[in-house]
């Protein structure tokens, strides 16, 4: 058996990068052990989610700072699956989550495009189906 267990993502600060996923998006810190004297396994999950977990990456050279916030071109790069669209977009936005789409309902499900506080594109999305999932 195999399956994804973490995605990096590229940040410049550990702890702001902890703020705006805990406070804004209700993730959980599922690790943040000391590596050295700057690095740190950071280790995030959706609150009450399964195995899908994102790895804090602090960008450590000048070209790894460069892609911040665009490690896909400015393409969505994450998929956060919910069981209640309605209800995660209302907390987002009121937490000031910036939606750069609208919602919008298709034949897969309920999907609106957010970004984080680094300007990665995420899809907040309720499946109708299964998708592959």
């Amino acid at each position: 058996m195999q399956r994804l267990f973490l995605t990096a993502v590229l940040v410049r600060d550990y702890d702001e990068a902890i703020a705006f996923y805990v406070n804004k998006l209700g993730f959980e810190v599922r690790l943040d052990t000391p590596l050295s004297e700057t690095k740190r396994w950071v280790v995030l999950a959706p609150h009450g989610g399964g195995q899908g977990c994102i790895l804090l990456a602090k960008a450590e050279t000048a070209d790894q700072a460069d892609r911040i916030g665009s490690q896909t071109g400015g393409r969505v790069f994450l998929f956060l699956d919910t069981d209640d669209f309605q209800r995660d977009y209302e907390t987002y936005t009121a937490r000031g989550v910036t939606f750069v789409e609208a919602p919008r309902v298709e034949d897969y499900g309920t999907v609106a495009v957010f970004e984080d506080l680094y300007g990665n594109r995420w899809d907040l999305i309720e499946h109708s189906g299964n998708f592959g999932l």
